[in-house]
Protein backbone atom coordinates (compact mmCIF):
# COMPACT_ATOMS: atom_id res chain seq x y z
CA UNK A 1 0.00 0.00 0.00
CA UNK A 2 1.66 3.22 -1.00
CA UNK A 3 2.24 5.83 1.63
CA UNK A 4 -0.76 8.74 2.55
CA UNK A 5 -1.20 11.31 0.92
CA UNK A 6 -2.12 14.96 2.66
CA UNK A 7 -3.74 17.27 0.17
CA UNK A 8 -3.20 19.98 2.96
CA UNK A 9 -0.52 19.72 5.19
CA UNK A 10 -0.45 19.02 8.50
CA UNK A 11 0.68 22.32 9.92
CA UNK A 12 -1.27 24.93 7.55
CA UNK A 13 -3.60 25.93 10.37
CA UNK A 14 -3.67 25.84 13.97
CA UNK A 15 -5.60 23.14 16.00
CA UNK A 16 -8.56 24.31 17.29
CA UNK A 17 -9.56 22.68 21.22
CA UNK A 18 -12.93 21.57 19.65
CA UNK A 19 -14.60 20.86 16.35
CA UNK A 20 -18.26 19.95 15.99
CA UNK A 21 -18.76 17.32 13.98
CA UNK A 22 -21.65 15.80 12.30
CA UNK A 23 -22.91 12.44 10.58
CA UNK A 24 -25.82 13.00 7.69
CA UNK A 25 -27.32 9.57 7.66
CA UNK A 26 -29.75 8.95 4.73
CA UNK A 27 -32.16 6.54 2.63
CA UNK A 28 -30.82 7.41 -0.75
CA UNK A 29 -33.20 6.63 -3.75
CA UNK A 30 -32.77 6.02 -7.23
CA UNK A 31 -33.25 9.77 -8.13
CA UNK A 32 -29.96 12.20 -7.60
CA UNK A 33 -31.86 15.35 -7.62
CA UNK A 34 -34.20 14.17 -4.84
CA UNK A 35 -31.34 12.71 -2.60
CA UNK A 36 -28.84 16.27 -3.15
CA UNK A 37 -32.31 17.74 -1.84
CA UNK A 38 -32.85 15.32 1.19
CA UNK A 39 -28.80 16.19 1.65
CA UNK A 40 -29.27 19.70 1.79
CA UNK A 41 -31.98 19.62 3.94
CA UNK A 42 -29.77 17.48 6.55
CA UNK A 43 -26.12 19.50 6.42
CA UNK A 44 -28.67 22.38 7.38
CA UNK A 45 -29.89 20.40 10.06
CA UNK A 46 -26.50 19.83 10.98
CA UNK A 47 -24.88 23.64 10.90
CA UNK A 48 -27.98 25.19 12.59
CA UNK A 49 -26.70 22.77 16.32
CA UNK A 50 -23.10 23.99 15.69
CA UNK A 51 -21.39 21.96 13.16
CA UNK A 52 -18.45 22.85 11.27
CA UNK A 53 -17.92 19.36 9.34
CA UNK A 54 -20.61 17.39 8.05
CA UNK A 55 -19.97 14.12 6.53
CA UNK A 56 -22.75 12.70 4.21
CA UNK A 57 -22.66 8.39 3.55
CA UNK A 58 -21.30 6.65 0.33
CA UNK A 59 -23.62 6.52 -2.18
CA UNK A 60 -25.58 9.79 -1.21
CA UNK A 61 -26.19 10.63 -4.26
CA UNK A 62 -27.97 7.64 -5.28
CA UNK A 63 -28.67 4.47 -4.82
CA UNK A 64 -29.42 2.79 -8.22
CA UNK A 65 -32.10 0.18 -9.10
CA UNK A 66 -29.14 -1.67 -10.32
CA UNK A 67 -25.40 -1.53 -10.14
CA UNK A 68 -24.65 -0.54 -13.30
CA UNK A 69 -27.19 3.09 -12.48
CA UNK A 70 -24.51 4.88 -10.72
CA UNK A 71 -22.12 4.45 -14.27
CA UNK A 72 -24.91 6.39 -15.97
CA UNK A 73 -24.22 9.19 -13.47
CA UNK A 74 -20.53 9.34 -12.78
CA UNK A 75 -18.50 12.69 -13.34
CA UNK A 76 -15.38 13.24 -14.23
CA UNK A 77 -13.23 15.02 -11.71
CA UNK A 78 -13.75 18.44 -10.95
CA UNK A 79 -17.22 18.98 -12.80
CA UNK A 80 -20.67 17.86 -12.80
CA UNK A 81 -24.04 18.60 -10.36
CA UNK A 82 -23.42 16.43 -7.66
CA UNK A 83 -19.56 17.74 -7.12
CA UNK A 84 -21.12 21.33 -7.92
CA UNK A 85 -23.35 20.99 -5.14
CA UNK A 86 -20.95 20.00 -2.59
CA UNK A 87 -18.79 22.95 -3.11
CA UNK A 88 -21.55 25.55 -3.02
CA UNK A 89 -23.02 23.76 0.34
CA UNK A 90 -19.88 23.85 1.66
CA UNK A 91 -19.26 27.84 0.72
CA UNK A 92 -23.13 28.41 1.73
CA UNK A 93 -22.51 27.28 5.28
CA UNK A 94 -18.84 28.14 5.79
CA UNK A 95 -18.09 24.19 6.39
CA UNK A 96 -15.91 21.54 5.88
CA UNK A 97 -18.08 18.94 3.92
CA UNK A 98 -17.24 15.74 3.57
CA UNK A 99 -18.98 13.54 0.47
CA UNK A 100 -19.13 10.25 1.52
CA UNK A 101 -18.93 8.85 -2.01
CA UNK A 102 -19.66 9.78 -5.47
CA UNK A 103 -19.21 7.79 -8.62
CA UNK A 104 -16.01 9.58 -10.78
CA UNK A 105 -14.84 8.68 -14.01
CA UNK A 106 -12.66 5.81 -14.45
CA UNK A 107 -10.08 4.16 -17.09
CA UNK A 108 -12.72 1.54 -17.96
CA UNK A 109 -15.96 2.21 -19.30
CA UNK A 110 -18.30 0.40 -17.52
CA UNK A 111 -17.03 1.01 -14.25
CA UNK A 112 -16.35 4.40 -11.81
CA UNK A 113 -14.18 5.04 -8.71
CA UNK A 114 -16.20 5.25 -5.61
CA UNK A 115 -14.65 8.88 -4.37
CA UNK A 116 -15.19 10.48 -1.42
CA UNK A 117 -14.47 14.35 -1.56
CA UNK A 118 -13.74 16.79 1.15
CA UNK A 119 -14.59 20.62 0.62
CA UNK A 120 -13.16 23.04 2.83
CA UNK A 121 -15.24 26.19 4.16
CA UNK A 122 -14.22 27.99 0.71
CA UNK A 123 -15.67 25.52 -1.47
CA UNK A 124 -12.41 23.91 -2.68
CA UNK A 125 -12.32 20.50 -2.96
CA UNK A 126 -8.72 19.77 -1.07
CA UNK A 127 -8.89 15.74 -0.95
CA UNK A 128 -10.10 12.81 -2.52
CA UNK A 129 -10.39 9.27 -1.54
CA UNK A 130 -10.63 6.34 -4.24
CA UNK A 131 -12.43 3.24 -2.30
CA UNK A 132 -9.26 0.74 -2.23
CA UNK A 133 -11.20 -2.37 -0.86
CA UNK A 134 -14.21 -3.53 -2.76
CA UNK A 135 -17.05 -5.31 -1.08
CA UNK A 136 -18.21 -8.95 -1.78
CA UNK A 137 -20.50 -10.53 -0.51
CA UNK A 138 -23.14 -13.95 -0.82
CA UNK A 139 -25.39 -15.14 1.64
CA UNK A 140 -29.26 -16.64 0.71
CA UNK A 141 -30.38 -14.75 -1.51
CA UNK A 142 -27.78 -11.55 -1.06
CA UNK A 143 -25.16 -11.05 -3.06
CA UNK A 144 -22.60 -8.17 -3.82
CA UNK A 145 -19.69 -7.82 -6.19
CA UNK A 146 -18.52 -4.26 -6.38
CA UNK A 147 -15.51 -5.06 -8.08
CA UNK A 148 -17.70 -5.71 -11.30
CA UNK A 149 -19.18 -1.92 -11.51
CA UNK A 150 -16.34 0.01 -9.40
CA UNK A 151 -12.25 0.13 -9.89
CA UNK A 152 -10.12 -0.19 -7.08
CA UNK A 153 -8.30 2.82 -5.39
CA UNK A 154 -4.62 2.38 -4.60
CA UNK A 155 -3.84 5.52 -2.02
CA UNK A 156 -4.27 6.11 1.12
CA UNK A 157 -5.30 9.57 2.10
CA UNK A 158 -5.74 12.29 5.01
CA UNK A 159 -6.27 16.08 5.11
CA UNK A 160 -5.69 18.93 7.76
CA UNK A 161 -8.41 20.96 9.14
CA UNK A 162 -8.37 23.42 12.09
CA UNK A 163 -9.59 20.74 14.13
CA UNK A 164 -6.92 18.01 13.65
CA UNK A 165 -5.99 15.64 10.92
CA UNK A 166 -8.52 13.95 9.22
CA UNK A 167 -8.12 10.53 7.15
CA UNK A 168 -10.91 9.05 4.66
CA UNK A 169 -11.84 5.62 4.17
CA UNK A 170 -14.85 4.03 2.88
CA UNK A 171 -17.23 1.61 3.98
CA UNK A 172 -15.75 -2.36 3.71
CA UNK A 173 -11.99 -0.88 4.28
CA UNK A 174 -13.26 -0.43 8.27
CA UNK A 175 -12.55 -4.53 7.71
CA UNK A 176 -8.77 -3.80 7.17
CA UNK A 177 -7.16 -2.32 9.49
CA UNK A 178 -3.83 -1.95 7.58
CA UNK A 179 -5.56 1.18 5.91
CA UNK A 180 -5.97 3.24 8.88
CA UNK A 181 -2.38 2.45 10.26
CA UNK A 182 -0.87 3.62 7.23
CA UNK A 183 -2.35 6.59 7.42
CA UNK A 184 -0.31 7.80 10.35
CA UNK A 185 -1.43 9.46 13.54
CA UNK A 186 -4.79 11.59 12.92
CA UNK A 187 -7.40 12.41 15.24
CA UNK A 188 -10.37 11.89 13.12
CA UNK A 189 -11.35 9.03 11.08
CA UNK A 190 -14.43 9.61 8.79
CA UNK A 191 -15.79 5.97 7.44
CA UNK A 192 -18.86 6.89 5.33
CA UNK A 193 -20.97 3.45 3.91
CA UNK A 194 -23.74 1.70 2.81
CA UNK A 195 -23.37 -1.61 5.36
CA UNK A 196 -25.64 -4.30 4.54
CA UNK A 197 -28.06 -4.65 7.52
CA UNK A 198 -27.04 -8.16 7.68
CA UNK A 199 -23.05 -7.25 8.25
CA UNK A 200 -23.97 -4.30 9.87
CA UNK A 201 -25.85 -6.00 12.69
CA UNK A 202 -23.34 -8.56 12.93
CA UNK A 203 -19.99 -6.39 12.53
CA UNK A 204 -20.67 -2.61 12.53
CA UNK A 205 -19.99 -0.97 15.88
CA UNK A 206 -17.83 -3.60 17.12
CA UNK A 207 -15.47 -2.63 13.93
CA UNK A 208 -15.87 0.63 14.27
CA UNK A 209 -15.26 0.66 18.24
CA UNK A 210 -12.28 -0.78 17.25
CA UNK A 211 -10.56 1.68 14.67
CA UNK A 212 -11.34 4.34 17.26
CA UNK A 213 -9.27 2.24 20.17
CA UNK A 214 -6.61 0.99 18.40
CA UNK A 215 -5.53 4.47 16.63
CA UNK A 216 -6.40 6.18 19.71
CA UNK A 217 -9.12 9.02 17.28
CA UNK A 218 -11.87 9.95 17.07
CA UNK A 219 -14.23 8.36 14.35
CA UNK A 220 -17.29 9.71 12.24
CA UNK A 221 -19.29 6.33 11.19
CA UNK A 222 -21.68 8.02 8.13
CA UNK A 223 -23.98 5.67 7.04
CA UNK A 224 -27.03 5.12 4.82
CA UNK A 225 -29.90 3.35 7.27
CA UNK A 226 -33.22 2.21 5.85
CA UNK A 227 -35.05 0.38 3.20
CA UNK A 228 -34.33 1.18 -0.43
CA UNK A 229 -36.40 1.18 -3.49
CA UNK A 230 -34.20 -1.47 -4.70
CA UNK A 231 -34.82 -3.86 -2.42
CA UNK A 232 -31.47 -3.26 0.16
CA UNK A 233 -31.48 -2.82 3.51
CA UNK A 234 -28.80 -0.46 4.82
CA UNK A 235 -27.69 -0.56 8.74
CA UNK A 236 -27.69 2.81 9.21
CA UNK A 237 -26.28 3.14 13.13
CA UNK A 238 -24.44 6.43 12.27
CA UNK A 239 -21.86 7.21 15.21
CA UNK A 240 -19.29 9.62 16.79
CA UNK A 241 -16.87 7.20 18.59
CA UNK A 242 -14.22 9.02 21.32
CA UNK A 243 -10.53 7.64 21.20
CA UNK A 244 -11.60 5.25 24.54
CA UNK A 245 -14.27 3.66 22.15
CA UNK A 246 -17.09 5.64 23.85
CA UNK A 247 -19.84 6.49 21.35
CA UNK A 248 -20.81 9.96 21.81
CA UNK A 249 -23.92 10.26 19.74
CA UNK A 250 -25.73 8.02 17.92
CA UNK A 251 -29.07 7.69 14.59
CA UNK A 252 -30.16 4.15 14.46
CA UNK A 253 -32.33 3.88 11.78
CA UNK A 254 -33.75 6.66 9.14
CA UNK A 255 -32.76 10.11 7.72
CA UNK A 256 -31.17 12.07 10.60
CA UNK A 257 -27.54 13.58 12.30
CA UNK A 258 -25.04 11.99 14.59
CA UNK A 259 -23.25 15.19 16.23
CA UNK A 260 -20.88 15.91 18.85
CA UNK A 261 -17.35 17.27 19.74
CA UNK A 262 -13.65 16.41 18.48
CA UNK A 263 -11.88 17.65 21.51
CA UNK A 264 -8.35 17.74 21.43
CA UNK A 265 -7.78 17.46 25.03
CA UNK A 266 -9.94 14.22 25.42
CA UNK A 267 -7.29 13.26 22.76
CA UNK A 268 -4.20 14.29 24.31
CA UNK A 269 -5.93 12.67 27.70
CA UNK A 270 -6.15 9.42 26.34
CA UNK A 271 -3.15 9.13 24.48
CA UNK A 272 -0.89 10.25 27.30
CA UNK A 273 -2.57 7.70 29.97
CA UNK A 274 -1.80 4.81 27.26
CA UNK A 275 0.53 5.70 25.12
CA UNK A 276 -0.47 2.67 22.52
CA UNK A 277 0.78 4.75 19.25
CA UNK A 278 4.32 5.87 20.84
CA UNK A 279 4.60 1.68 21.92
CA UNK A 280 4.20 0.58 18.11
CA UNK A 281 7.11 -1.38 16.76
CA UNK A 282 5.83 -1.90 13.52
Amino acid sequence: MNSPTDDVSPGTAPKAARLRVAAVQMVSTPRVDENLRAAARLIADAVAQGAELVALPEYFPIMGMSDADKVKVREDPGQGPIQDFLSATALAHRIWLIGGSLPLRSDHPDKVLNSCLAYDPQGACVARYDKIHLFGFRQGNECYDESATIEAGRQPVAFATPGGRVGLSICYDLRFPELYRALGVTDLLVVPAAFTETTGRAHWEILLRARAIENQCYVLAVAQGGQHENGRETHGNSMLIDPWGIIVDRKMKGPGIAIGDVDTIRLSEVRASLPALAHRVM
